[in-house]
């Protein structure tokens, strides 16, 4: 059965240079990743009519990634962002997606019949930027998938991916991703985007408990060298899975890897443990080569 993923995909320009088409986004390399790995993954964005979405589309297409709810919104077009990279592999961004037709996707008449096949997909996948770049309208859409979904027991992931300059202020936020964290059954948060967004000196297993409480069944904490924490509902304490250390060339999209393998494994049917450390060793790799996709 099918993956679904909602979230925005955009053009790159990368500090580093690189000819030919590049594209990203946190749900696309994510989903991405889960393509290369063999399952079927349909990807819910919207982009233009423009021939760089249409390159867009093929592209995604020749991953194995399932276009047919890559919807086309006739006045607007894909998003831009910006990579820097410093001396240490660390990224910064910058962002041109005022016009992006991704924030305007759950307007577009089409996508009720993605949300309907998403229904009763195997597995649906967004993140808290799939959720902070579309309408309030469409946020409930999305959000209300998620909790049907719930309550007929077909499981749906969410990372709180938190971008300050994508909302008009942090309690907005905070209560976008509250009401998310309660609606998903597979938490994959990042330790830095929790303490950003909730302003906590959290440790990584208080982080785990606060989002086992929010009736997540299983919560993956993303702490970079410092490992991560694996918790699930019920269970024991959250345990430690420590990381490996590689030498870092890129760190954009590691977070992004993790997701991909975490979640490959599980819809494999593998131990959790087994999951975070497929996670794992598809971050270390993306951290050693440029970009957050490597290019085959």
């Amino acid at each position: 059965m099918t993956t679904f993923i909602f979230g925005e995909a955009m053009l790159e320009y990368h500090s580093h240079g690189g000819a030919g088409l590049r594209y990203g986004g946190d749900t696309l390399n994510t989903a991405i990743h889960l393509a290369r790995a063999g399952h079927e993954v349909a990807y819910v964005t919207a982009v233009g009519t423009d021939p760089i979405s249409d390159a867009l589309v093929e592209a995604w297409r020749a991953e194995g990634i399932d276009t047919r709810h890559v919807l086309r919104h006739p006045n607007r077009s894909p998003g831009i962002y910006a990579i820097h990279l410093d001396q240490h592999g660390e990224r910064s961004f910058l962002y041109w997606r005022d016009r992006s037709a991704a924030r305007e996707m759950f307007e577009l008449p089409e996508m009720g019949a993605a949300l309907a096949k998403a229904q009763t997909a195997r597995l649906v996948y967004f993140s808290l930027i799939s959720l902070a770049v579309v309408s309030e309208g469409g946020r409930d859409r999305l959000l209300g998938l998620a909790k049907e979904r719930k309550l007929s027991a077909h499981p749906t992931a969410y990372d709180s991916n938190f971008r300050p300059a994508l909302w008009s202020n942090l309690d907005t936020a905070r209560a976008v991703s509250k009401e998310a964290m309660e609606a998903a059954t597979i938490g994959l948060p990042t330790n830095t985007d929790e303490r950003d967004l909730w302003d906590y000196s959290e440790n990584e297993q208080a982080i785990a408990a606060r989002w086992l409480s929010s009736d997540q069944e299983v919560v993956a904490v993303k702490a970079a060298e410092k490992g991560c924490v694996l918790g699930t509902r019920g269970g024991e304490s959250p345990q430690i899975i420590d990381a490996e250390r590689v030498e870092v060339i890129d760190s954009s999209g590691a977070g992004d890897a993790f997701n991909g393998g975490f979640l490959g494994e599980w819809l494999n049917g593998s131990e959790l443990v087994s999951c975070v450390e497929a996670g794992q060793a598809l971050a270390r790799k993306t951290l050693t080569h440029q970009g957050a996709i490597e290019v085959r």
